[in-house]
Formats: C-alpha cells, structure tokens, sequence
C-alpha cells in the first residue's frame, strides 16, 4: 500500500504542478511505467484497465473533436452572444443566462468541452463589456463550477458517466432517465448557491450595445443552420444505439469525425490543425493515471472502501445515498475524480443498491470542485485562465469551491428519490 500510495501520489502533484510545461499525459504514463516496473501492476492490469476506459476515451476525443468544429464556425460565440442580449442589460439575469448557457455545453459537449471552449469565449466578452475584474471572476467561477456540476443527464456527458455506465452496463435511455432530475435540479441549485455567494460582485445593468451582433459571428451560415439538425440526429443516435449495444464512442467519435469531414468540404476549417490540437493528452492522461489506481487497487484500498459502502447499504437509502456520495466527492477532492471512479465502482460491486451508484456519479463530478485539482476539467479551465493572463490562487479557488459545493451536492444526492 505505502509503495502503490507513494507512486499515485508522486504522479498526481507532477500533473498538477506541471514543471518546465510537462504535460499532464506524459506525466500519467511515466507513473504507470514506474508502477508495472515496481511490480504494483501487471501487464494483465493494463488490459483490464484499457477495456474499462476505451470506450470512454475515445467518446471524449469524439465530443472534443465536435466542439472545436462548432467553435471554429462561431457556433458557441453565438450562442453566448445570445445569451447576453437576452439579458436585456441586467447584470443578473446575465449572470444566470452564462450559467444556463454552461448547463447545456456541459450536458451536451462534456464538462471538459465546456471548460475549454466556453472560458476563452467568456472571458473576451467580460473585457469587451469592460466589467471589474471582481465581476469577470464572478462570472468564471460560476462558468467554471457549472461545467462539472452539469455534467449529469447524458453517458457521454462526463467520462466518469461513461466509464460507470460501462462498469455497470447502464444503457443509455435509463442513465437518461434516472439522471434528468438531479441534472435540472443540480443547475438551479448551482445558479441559486452561486447568486448568494458572488451576487455582491454582480453589477447591476451591463452595457450590451458594446458587444456584437450574434449572427454577425457565424463563419459558415449554411454550416451552422446544418449543425443543429446534425446535432438532434447525433442525440437521437445516441438513443438508438443503446437499444443495439452499440458503444457510445462509434457515434461520439463517429460523429465528431463525420463533422469535422462534412466542415472540411465546406472549406469551413482547416482539418490538421484541428486534429493536431485535439487533446490527444487526455488519452494518455486517462490510461495512465488509471493504471496507477490500478495499482491502490491491487494494495487494498478498494476493499477498505467497499467495507464503508456495505455499512451504508445498511441504513435508511437515504443516508446510502448521501453518504456514498459525499465519500466519492471527498476522495475526488483529494486524489482527482477520474482514479475515484474507478476505485468507488470496484468496491460497489455486489452491492445491490443502483442508488449508490448514482449517487457515486454525483460524488465524482461535484466532488471535485472542492479543490484546483478534483478534476481533469478544472485543471484544463485553470491552465486556459492562465494563458490568458487570469491567476487563481490554490487557497482562493478551495475557499469558493468547499462553500459552493457541498450544499449543492446535497441537495443534489437528495433529489435521487425524487421518481
């Protein structure tokens, strides 16, 4: 245990510090190198672990793929401009708008696609408004809380949804179903908990006359009208496929492809570069960093979970509810969501309890905003901000999410009752 602990630990404070620009995959498969060389893993593990997160994977690279083409022909641009002169002015209604807006992408495109594509968006449009940047870092905590908090109704919505659904061949139509109500209730409680906190730093009219007209945005018109209709096809897609056991990934990369071919033969983007920064890391990042976990697995750290979980399944449902995902929102805090994952689905094996599953999906994706580096999402949103010159200190970033989160992660976990 001291041995696997020692290299997971090793592992994740060089992918949150990345030194001299190391990247977080790389960083991931060195540690899963040292792991099978110390003997912590086996080749045997690895091949277990890749039919575990292939699926999930791939999807990512697929929905990542979608949103650089969308964001490339001004699709989200449009759509926070939208959002923005809906507000008619009022700071408030604006601030609420960016959250719903965030809800959406996160649902749709994955909470990382909200994070990457809708940050940099948000932040031109806060500077064009000239807001303080009291104000423009209201509004990016709430984008960024609302890009993992969101990340509920669909499988492909998370990779932590993906993997679990795989884990516990949930199909797609019944995650929907039993996921649609903490997902609506997760937004309007995150919009609610994060008016009450930031409202002070919420100015009360904006000055949308500075910005653009949305459709003045829009790089390809008959791409962009097309891309709706291609988007509810995907979703239905998705649906259909469940009813054949076919992988999320043969319609989330199938289509992220079959976009990016459909844009490149209308001369909309330009397909290397595309491809080129597509964040290919994120493939080694998950089979690395799962390989590592692997390995706490092998030392026992599953089994003493699985202990904690078997006591909760003996209470009232509602505290196996809570209980099991405030356990996963805290061990995603403090060791990352994507290793939690996978360490809570092992232990819920043979506990017949489908609650506690979901609520370990909850755990995992709420959880993690308690700190900088819960999740992959946050950890890309923080490195976005900072390119562009915005700083967010580790104790001022914990400070928001530990008030933030856990009033709306319990609310949240209570709602799973809700039929």
């Amino acid at each position: 245990m001291i041995l696997a602990s020692s290299i997971f630990l090793i592992t994740l404070i060089f992918i949150i510090w990345q030194p001299r620009g190391l990247q977080i995959g790389t960083t991931a498969v060195v540690g899963a190198i040292v792991a099978l060389v110390a003997g912590v893993v086996s080749l045997d593990d690895v091949v277990i672990v890749y039919d575990i997160i292939w699926d999930a994977t791939l999807a990512f690279i697929g929905i990542i793929i979608l949103s650089m083409v969308l964001d490339e022909i001004g699709f989200f641009e449009w759509a926070a401009l939208k959002m923005a002169k809906l507000s008619r002015g009022s700071g408030h209604l604006m601030f609420a708008y960016s959250i719903i807006l965030g809800a959406i992408v996160a649902a749709l495109f994955a909470n990382d696609g909200a994070a990457l594509i809708l940050t940099p968006i948000l932040l031109a449009k806060m500077n064009i408004l000239k807001l303080n940047t009291k104000t423009i870092l209201a509004f990016l905590l709430a984008g960024g809380f609302i890009s993992d908090s969101a990340s509920l109704p669909f499988v492909f919505s998370n990779l932590t949804n993906i993997v679990t659904a795989n884990y516990f061949e949930i199909g797609f139509a019944e995650f929907f179903s039993n996921m649609i109500i903490p997902f609506i209730v997760s937004v309007f409680a995150s919009m609610l908990v994060l008016w009450l906190v930031l409202r002070k730093d919420i100015p009360t009219t904006v000055d949308i006359n500075l910005l653009k007209n949305p459709d003045d945005v829009i790089k390809n018109k008959t791409l962009f009208k097309f891309s709706w209709v291609f988007l509810g096809l995907l979703l239905a897609g998705y649906f259909v496929g469940d009813a054949y056991d076919i992988p999320i990934s043969v319609f989330a990369l199938g289509g992220g492809v079959l976009f990016l071919l459909i844009a490149t033969f209308a001369k909309a983007v330009a397909p290397k570069r595309i491809i080129k920064e597509a964040p290919w890391q994120v493939v080694w990042f998950s089979l690395g960093l799962y390989i590592v976990v692997y390995g706490l697995k092998n030392a026992g750290l599953t089994d003493y979970i699985a202990d904690i979980l078997v006591f909760l399944n003996t209470q009232s449902e509602t505290i196996a509810v809570v209980g099991t995902g405030f356990l996963a929102a805290f061990l995603s805090a403090f060791m990352n969501n994507m290793p939690t994952i996978m360490v809570m689905d092992i232990a819920l094996v043979g506990i017949a309890n489908d609650a506690m599953i979901y609520a370990n999906i909850i755990g995992c994706n709420l959880g993690p905003k308690m700190t900088p580096f819960g999740s992959l999402a946050t950890l890309l949103w923080l490195h976005s901000l900072e390119k562009k010159g915005v700083k967010i200190s580790f104790w001022s970033y914990s400070k928001f999410g530990l008030i933030v989160t856990p009033p709306v992660l319990l609310i949240v976990l209570l709602s799973l009752n809700i039929k």
